[in-house]
């Protein structure tokens, strides 16, 4: 089980560097996503939505974003989706990739929060 809530700050501050130094270039130093993020880029690529409180990761279970930044989302939808996100298997340790997702809801308001905590709980029963 994966639980993405901490306030240790030691580890959210690491999740920050390790995010500077591996989703930054595509996702945005301040987690803002690229412009346009909703229009499709040559060859049909998704652009990075943003991580912050208005990006899609909230609606997800902390498992699955887990279990995507590490092996890609292709491996759960069981196709090809056109992206540019790597998997981070070979590059991040497991620790490292659970750092940045701390580092990424550390940014959410609490109401955000609260709400992809009441996700988690759901599908976890």
């Amino acid at each position: 089980s994966i639980n993405l809530n901490t306030t240790d700050y030691k580890v959210i501050v690491n999740g920050k560097k390790i995010y500077a130094n591996n989703y930054a270039l595509c996702f945005g130093i301040y987690l803002e996503g690229q412009k346009n993020c909703m229009s499709r880029l040559p060859k049909r690529l998704m652009p990075a939505r943003p991580d912050d409180e208005k990006g899609h990761k909230r609606h997800y279970q902390d498992r699955y974003l887990f279990m995507v930044e590490k092996y890609e989302i292709d491996k759960f939808i069981g196709k090809k989706y056109p992206n540019n996100m790597p998997p981070f298997k070979d590059m991040l340790s497991d620790k490292e990739i659970i750092s940045v997702q701390y580092y990424i809801r550390s940014s959410w308001p609490v109401k955000i929060k609260e709400i992809n905590n009441n996700i988690n709980s759901r599908l976890k029963r």
